[in-house]
């Protein structure tokens, strides 16, 4: 997973997209770890494309089951991916969700344009 991680971030670099590192890394970390809990597989696929003003970040494990963010109680120590990823979604504009059944859960940031913060 580190890999995927590592990836990302040179991918985002090669787009000149640095100022979205944190919240990109934070979504590729809980969209993969969200995947290797639940599908039960490990032929996982990371994709990022920029298009259209947006990056979107897909992640698939080829198992048609949706992602659900969950409410864990206050003492889980999982179980939060999900809302993490939602929540840093709506902070940006963006959107999140799933496709394909279920196979694959993506996440889109819209990009931030020059001159604006």
């Amino acid at each position: 997973m580190g890999s995927m991680r590592r990836i990302a971030a040179a991918r985002l670099r090669y787009c000149g997209l640095e100022a979205m590192t944190d919240d990109v890394m934070l979504i590729v970390s809980e969209l993969l770890t969200n995947a290797l809990q639940h599908s039960g597989t490990s032929e996982i696929s990371l994709v990022i494309t920029v298009a259209d003003g947006a990056l979107r970040v897909g992640v698939r494990d080829g198992v048609p089951a949706p992602a659900v963010p969950r409410r864990p109680g206050p003492g889980a120590e999982s179980g939060r991916g999900l809302l993490l990823v939602d929540a840093v979604a709506r902070e940006n504009g963006g959107s999140w969700g799933t496709s394909e059944a279920g196979a694959e859960t993506w996440c889109c940031l819209p990009l931030a344009l020059e001159g604006q913060s």
